[in-house]
């Protein structure tokens, strides 16, 4: 008689843990699409922003929004090693 209330307990208690385990798995992935749908709307939302603000001219957006500048500019490479010292054998 304990044998069986023993596995009825047993077989409830499985049962229970079946349905909550299924219930914790639905939850944790409902977060996580939710948390994956509002990081992909806010990097979306970013490159449209920096798309807009490319296309109408960085340049102008820049001088208004106090945002980044770009400097062209030319370089030179100097040589600081002397001619016939003991790397430059002829």
């Amino acid at each position: 008689m304990v044998n069986i209330l023993v596995v009825i307990v047993g077989a409830l208690m499985v049962g229970v843990s079946v349905v909550l385990g299924v219930f914790a798995i639905l939850t944790l992935g409902g977060l996580v699409v939710i948390l994956a749908a509002v990081i992909g709307v806010r990097v979306w939302w970013l490159q449209r922003k920096m798309r807009k603000q490319f296309a109408s001219g960085a340049g102008e957006q820049s001088s208004k929004t106090g945002g980044v500048e770009i400097i062209e500019g030319e370089y030179h490479e100097i040589s600081t090693r002397k001619r016939g010292g003991p790397e430059s054998k002829s």
